[in-house]
């Protein structure tokens, strides 16, 4: 558990920069099924775990996704969130360490929401130094 966030993800191990250190998976699906899945998980109040691909595809990691889907956001983060595409039907994203990172520690990656209106603002609360105090 994340003092600040709920749940997060910890290095297991000692990690180099620039290393691979887990791939986001789920369900790819359509941004229209998406749009239907968030509106139903959040009815359920149930926790929404999507990735965008994309302008088309997102991840839905909800029902079906694995550990990575527990990375939570920091302003500060010591990884990345890399969209690899292999041909036109199959993409997938990993998440790369952008330094060394100690056994233990919590991995992040900065979620880049797109902007919204200040009606529709996510608080940040990373907890960084450098904290934009809104996730989009």
């Amino acid at each position: 558990r994340c003092a600040t966030q709920g749940l997060g993800l910890y290095a297991a191990r000692d990690i180099e920069k620039h290393t691979m250190v887990i791939e986001y998976i789920g369900t790819i699906i359509r941004n229209e099924v998406a749009n239907r899945r968030e509106a139903l998980y959040k009815a359920q109040n149930r926790g929404v775990y999507m990735f965008r691909i994309d302008g088309d595809h997102v991840i839905d990691a909800t029902l079906t996704g694995g550990p990575a889907r527990y990375i939570n956001h920091s302003c500060s983060p010591n990884c990345v969130a890399e969209v690899v595409n292999f041909d036109k039907e199959r993409s997938k994203i990993i998440i790369i360490s952008s330094r060394r990172l100690q056994k233990g520690e919590e991995l992040t990656y900065d979620y880049k929401f797109d902007f919204e209106d200040d009606q529709h603002k996510i608080p940040c609360h990373c907890g960084a130094p450098n904290c934009r105090k809104w996730m989009n």
